[in-house]
């Protein structure tokens, strides 16, 4: 088996340096599109393939060691970069997605002081890197838990790693705070966010409330007539993943604040009990309300409550006034939705939120499962792909363009974790097995809040969006559903008298 460094040494001799550079006379360019950063060119290292005059370096990888001498544990997941305390540097607090069978000789258990579960291989590191973009310091910031797969950052500097799992003991939020290590806050489960199959969570700065996506296997095989991967007349899942609120009753915005209690809801479509989302359609707006669901039952009791349901709902990522999610194996095609869902304000001003499907894919070449999600410092939506046939970094503009910016040359593995640091300069990203964690840097735009927010109130724009003649739209009044939704129950062979 070739190693990263084993990789990395071939590229050093091919490229003068550790930090590979993708520029003119490093490789010859891929043929593709010209959109985004332009084609990528070929990594000399094996490792990825970025758009020309991008550079990367393996910041850290599993045949490394923390540095109290520990094995680097393996399957990097879900990331966030912080400002770090020293010479100007950032901290990185990646999650590791770990159950006890995934432990062997070369894949090393997180091993922290304080262990929620001494049993659990799972948790967190961080890693402090320097200017240099070269590791620093790295360290276990919580231990004990299992599967911890994505989460997300806080306003105020801390990483809340989720449990993606629901097993006895197990399936919460913790919070790990790279300032105070492997403290008794990252052994404390944050038990009001409910206990279910998590995937990740992020906050709205202005309000304190948490939004968190729920990826659960549960569902049930129904027959499939339509070209969807597997082919015409297999058994397809119809599966029930919902998305989620904490309203924080201490929104004080600092290290454990989350810890003294709050309300979770689950978000249901406004006179559409258990609306399925895969009958959305690009552009397709809805109004949405939140009902109270029990924290110990969240899925069942959203279920029974008529929440909105999903496939499997994955990254999440509150920038510029929306949060933006996706569901990786949603839509007709199963090659997956990105949504975005407008917040009205606090819920005490009895606003309406708005939910809308900004993009479902049409093709494995458009996007493959989209997994984490982040929005770029200039306001792009940037996604990482976990598809069967190869994984990337796909970018989407405001104007509705897709494009590549990285290619994984390990496809046998996911990307993960994408996150940008604090300025914006570089880019932090996971390749989970072997793990390996990246800092990319090159020509990128400047950070612009104007453009996160333009990226909030873009009009989707996609080839795909289906035209729905008067009759049909007679048709979905009287059936009191939307135009997209009775135009998708029409592509299905559905009669609506």
């Amino acid at each position: 088996m070739q190693t990263r460094r084993t990789l990395l040494h071939r590229g050093a001799i091919a490229t003068g340096g550790a930090a590979l550079a993708l520029g003119p006379g490093s490789a010859l360019a891929k043929p593709g599109r010209a959109a985004g950063y332009g084609p990528l060119v070929d990594d000399p290292g094996g490792l990825l393939d970025l758009p020309r005059g991008f550079r990367y370096r393996v910041v850290q990888d599993v045949e490394d060691r923390l540095s109290n001498g520990a094995l680097v544990p393996g399957d990097f997941d879900g990331m966030v970069a912080v400002a770090g305390r020293r010479n100007n540097g950032v901290v990185l607090v990646r999650n590791h997605e770990l159950r006890a069978r995934d432990i062997t000789a070369t894949k090393a258990p997180v091993v922290g002081g304080k262990p929620f579960d001494p049993a659990a291989p799972g948790g967190t590191t961080a890693v402090e890197v320097g200017p240099d973009r070269k590791a620093a310091r790295s360290y276990v910031t919580s231990s004990g838990t299992l599967n911890n797969c994505a989460g997300g950052g806080t306003p105020w500097g801390t990483w809340l790693t989720c449990e993606e799992d629901r097993t006895t003991g197990h399936g919460y939020v913790f919070e790990a705070d790279p300032n105070n290590p492997d403290n008794e806050l990252s052994r404390t489960p944050i038990r009001d966010m409910g206990y279910f199959s998590h995937e990740a969570v992020d906050i709205d700065p202005r309000t304190g409330i948490a939004y968190l996506t729920e990826d659960d296997f549960r569902g049930s095989q129904v027959p499939v007539d339509k070209e969807v991967p597997g082919g015409p007349g297999v058994l397809g899942i119809t599966r029930s993943s919902f998305l989620f609120r904490y309203l924080p009753t201490n929104r004080a915005q600092r290290p454990g604040a989350l810890q003294d209690g709050g309300k979770l809801q689950a978000m249901a479509v406004q006179a559409r009990p258990q609306y399925n989302m895969d009958l959305g359609q690009t552009g397709e707006r809805f109004q949405v309300v939140w009902v109270d669901v029990n924290p110990q039952e969240p899925h069942d009791d959203a279920l029974a409550k008529g929440a909105a349901r999903f496939q499997r709902l994955e990254g999440c990522h509150f920038v510029g006034g929306a949060f933006w999610f996706d569901d990786t194996s949603g839509g007709e095609k199963r090659y997956g939705q990105i949504f975005r869902l407008t917040p009205s304000g606090d819920p005490a001003g009895g606003g309406i939120d708005t939910l809308e499907l900004f993009l479902e894919s049409e093709s494995r070449e458009q996007v493959d499962a989209p997994d984490n999600l982040v929005i770029t410092p200039w306001g792009d939506v940037w996604l990482a792909e976990d598809g069967d046939d190869g994984n990337r970094i796909i970018g989407i503009t405001p104007g509705g363009k897709t494009y590549t910016f990285a290619s994984n040359r390990l496809n046998d593995s996911e990307f993960a974790g994408p996150t940008f640091s604090p300025s914006g300069r570089t880019f932090f990203l996971n390749i989970q097995d072997p793990g390996h964690t990246f800092a990319i840097w090159g020509p990128f735009p400047r950070r612009n809040a104007g453009g996160q927010r333009a990226m909030g109130a873009a009009p989707p724009r996609h080839r795909w969006k289906p035209k729905v003649s008067a009759e049909l739209r007679e048709h979905a009044a009287k059936n009191d559903m939307s135009p997209y939704e009775a135009a998708a129950y029409e592509r299905l062979g559905v009669a609506l008298g």
